[in-house]
């Protein structure tokens, strides 16, 4: 009869994952994903302030009703491993195949990577912040650039605290060589436990491989609650000489996702190579009503919504055929642009009003 030991090793897993993962700490938790595999977040719209009026009717302004977007979150990352362990192997190499170990170690080694990966790849593609530099550039403006970052975040109104730089090894050795960074002998044990190596502009630092970030990225800087990053599931189980195996059978499974929301996209920058530029389409509409969207390089594509919501983000969101689309006047097209190939996104989203 199978022995499951998922009672007693999953605790270890959850461990493990929060103990090693180097974006976890950066991870939005607002939202809970616990009963739903899918969440609608409510954006509500605010209203320009006017001048009030002593005199008349509406002297605060005309009342405008108060609308609200939806962006639809749906968990989709749900990932499996299976490993067996025969006792005749597992014998024969001094018994260096421990059960317990081989699943630790697939989850610090595989598991955690990977998620990490996943995530830093979500935010660089899908900021709301992009700016373009050159490899020259940043060898040389590594820090003008981080400062940048700041500043733009500032800018959007970013919240100062709960930022964090991720920047890969290739650039980590120039940052902490400069006088502007806070090592962590003076922010605490417990950022480096975090995975935390410094400080810069009010950001925590965190290094990370050369490949855990998108090619042509140089480095993000995120604001913790730019994103929602459900774990819903993360277990690991050893079962002790399962049906037609002598020996142990290792099974793990992660579900998981990690979402930029729409409203707080500003809350994420990315450094980005003009090989994976992604420029904000110009919309027109002709003189037959229909609006049409100029892109900035070929291969990419144009997507719209007519719903309001954002078409970076939004499932209702469509392709622009190169004909262009109409609508019904005074209806609002959003478009974004895409590389279908890269998976990056545009920073920005152009808007019109039909007129016709």
């Amino acid at each position: 009869m199978a022995i499951n030991y998922a009672a007693q090793f999953a605790p270890k897993v959850a461990e493990t994952f929060v103990k090693e993962s180097l974006t976890d700490s950066a991870c939005g938790q607002d939202y809970q994903f616990t009963t739903a595999k899918t969440v609608k977040v409510m954006t509500l719209d605010t209203v320009p302030l006017g001048d009030y009026q002593r005199e008349g009717m509406n002297r605060y302004g005309t009342p405008v009703e108060l609308g609200d977007t939806y962006q639809e979150l749906t968990v989709s990352e749900d990932k499996a491993f299976a490993i067996t362990i025969d006792k005749g192997n597992n014998a024969d190499q001094m018994n260096l195949k421990g059960a317990t170990e081989a699943l630790k170690r697939q989850v610090a080694q595989v598991v955690i990577p990977y998620i990490d990966k996943y995530r830093l790849g979500r935010w660089a593609k899908q900021a709301g912040i992009k700016k373009t530099y050159t490899a020259t550039q940043m060898e040389s403006g590594l820090l003008e650039a981080i400062f940048d970052a700041g500043a733009e975040m500032d800018n959007a109104g970013v919240p100062l605290t709960g930022r964090t730089l991720f920047i890969p090894n290739k650039y980590y050795k120039k940052l902490a060589l400069s006088n502007q960074v806070i090592g962590v002998d003076k922010i605490g044990e417990s950022a480096l436990a975090k995975g935390v190596v410094g400080e810069i502009d009010g950001m925590e630092v965190k290094r990370v491989p050369d490949s855990y970030l998108p090619a042509g990225v140089f480095f993000v800087a995120k604001w913790k609650g730019a994103t929602a990053d459900p774990v819903k599931l993360q277990e690991g189980k050893i079962h002790k000489d399962p049906p037609g195996i002598s020996g142990n059978l290792l099974e793990g499974r992660v579900y998981h996702d990690s979402f930029v929301l729409s409203a707080k996209a500003n809350g994420i920058y990315a450094a980005v190579d003009s090989t994976v530029e992604v420029r904000t389409p110009t919309v027109a509409e002709d003189n037959t009503g229909k609006v049409t969207a100029a892109l900035g390089k070929s291969g990419q594509i144009a997507v719209y919504t007519l719903d309001g919501s954002d078409p970076r983000f939004s499932p209702t969101a469509k392709e622009l055929p190169t004909a262009g689309v109409t609508g019904i006047k005074g209806q609002t097209i959003k478009v974004a642009a895409k590389d279908p190939t890269s998976g990056f996104t545009s920073a920005g989203v152009a808007e019109h009003v039909f007129t016709k």
